[in-house]
């Protein structure tokens, strides 16, 4: 886990080396504050964005994505998946943004987490929000290694 982080980063953590896919779309950070709330982050890249210079709905899908296990990740305590993600577009940012997220568990069942939370870019007044999000994660049993 990559705790060095300075910048906007500074007081983030990363998984990096624990899933290719992220590692490669983001990278993405996590930060869980003192109450217990976590909030995600990335810096936007060029890389990141579409043909017109906007970042990607992939992107920011991916993100959210991301966002759910890191928001769920005290409940979690282990392997899960992604089995439903939701998300409206509310509003475009650009490459050289600093682009958050946060989020909440709505509901926790034996075997599946209900969560939503928000993509945003801006702090007080100049906050956008760019993606509303909900998603359910279910926890997995660790696949045995093929012989």
């Amino acid at each position: 886990m990559n705790t060095s982080l300075s910048g906007r980063l500074a007081g983030y953590q990363s998984w990096t080396g624990h899933d290719p896919f992220e590692d490669h779309a983001g990278p993405f950070f996590f930060r869980q504050h003192e109450d217990g709330h976590v909030t995600c982050a990335f810096e936007a890249k060029a890389f990141h964005c579409n043909g017109g210079g906007f970042l990607h709905g992939g992107m920011l899908m991916s993100f959210a994505d991301y966002s759910l296990f890191a928001i769920g990740r005290d409940v979690l305590q282990g392997p899960s998946v992604t089995v439903s993600l939701t998300g409206e577009f509310t509003a475009a940012a650009g490459a050289g943004e600093f682009i958050e997220s946060r989020g909440e568990i709505v509901r926790n069942t034996g075997s599946m987490v209900f969560l939503r939370g928000q993509v945003f870019t801006g702090q007080g007044e100049a906050e956008r929000i760019l993606l509303n999000f909900s998603g359910i994660v279910k926890r997995v049993k660790k696949r045995p290694l093929e012989k």
